[in-house]
């Protein structure tokens, strides 16, 4: 069987489409022509020997296929780009001062500050792990050359929007829904104010007309999973990062409202002439993408 060698160039343009949430945008980031960027499309499937996409309302969607070799392309990107940067910038040398939001800290710290110290092994890395609306602030004041946090909405600092995450109501791993349904306010589990998953949850809440109380309000992730898991009452968070012991539960099936999706934005210095920042801020964009890839997502909303 003669083994296939993907073009790397055309898998550029594909999870670019699919990033971007449009081909014709891909085509303008590029700088390609829209109809070279459907010639590569179409020599794309015939590599692949498959359909990759599905007609989807207006637009195009992935087929099964097409997922299947969009994960392979993201990760053959990730290690060519590694080697490029590795190449290119092993040389560089300085600090860079990293915020990041509580979930996804923990789903990126290992994989990207590993291979960016590979690529980069004199620079350095200040990492600071704090809620949004504390990564923002710091930002601002040129505490931080860049930071991943929750969008705060209008009030929050302007920055680069990667993802759009759905939210889901969490209790424990095996709850059955129909017990949130007793008498009684019911119960939640929420991270102290301000923070933006709070105010959606009791907003969603308020404007049902149902009843709740706090029953644990702590300014720790760690606390609000364990206060969730012992069944102080429901949480809700998105699913990165999200315990064994604990699960979505079903809205309707517990008669909770629907949950609007949330987005995790990239905030940077205004004038930021770091390669370093840069760079890291490159491979941060790319893993997000990844997350919002297996969690779900609404690319580019």
């Amino acid at each position: 069987m003669r083994l296939v060698n993907f073009d790397l160039d055309i898998l550029r343009t594909f999870a670019t489409g699919i990033d971007l949430g449009s081909y014709a945008k891909a085509a303008a980031q590029l700088g390609r022509s829209t109809s070279a960027v459907s010639a590569q499309l179409k020599k794309l499937e015939d590599q692949a020997g498959a359909v990759l996409f599905r007609k989807a309302g207006r637009g195009l969607a992935l087929t099964d296929a097409g997922a299947t070799l969009l994960a392979y392309a993201r990760r053959m990107l990730e290690v060519n780009d590694e080697a490029a940067l590795a190449l290119r910038s092993a040389s560089l040398a300085g600090e860079v001062r990293l915020g990041l939001q509580e979930d996804v800290g923990e789903a990126l710290l290992a994989r990207v500050l590993g291979q960016f110290i590979r690529s980069h092994p004199n620079a350095r890395i200040e990492v600071c792990v704090a809620r949004s609306a504390e990564l923002q602030r710091r930002v601002a004041a040129g505490q931080l050359d860049l930071a991943i946090t929750w969008e705060a909405g209008a009030d929050g600092l302007a920055g680069e929007r990667l993802a759009t995450l759905p939210l889901h109501w969490i209790g424990p791993a095996g709850f059955d829904p129909l017990l949130a349904g007793g008498e009684g306010p019911l119960p939640l589990v929420l991270l102290e104010a301000p923070c933006a998953l709070r105010d959606i949850a009791t907003d969603a809440m308020d404007r049902a007309g149902i009843r709740w109380r706090c029953a644990l309000s702590s300014a720790s992730l760690s606390a609000l999973w364990a206060g969730s898991a012992a069944g102080l009452g429901m949480t809700i968070r998105t699913r990165i990062g999200l315990p064994s012991n604990l699960a979505p539960v079903d809205p309707v099936a517990a008669k909770l409202p629907a949950l609007p999706g949330i987005s995790l934005t990239m905030h940077r210095l205004a004038v930021d002439e770091n390669a370093l920042s840069t760079l890291l801020a490159d491979l941060l964009r790319n893993a997000i993408h990844q997350l919002a890839d297996a969690g779900s997502s609404i690319p580019g909303e």
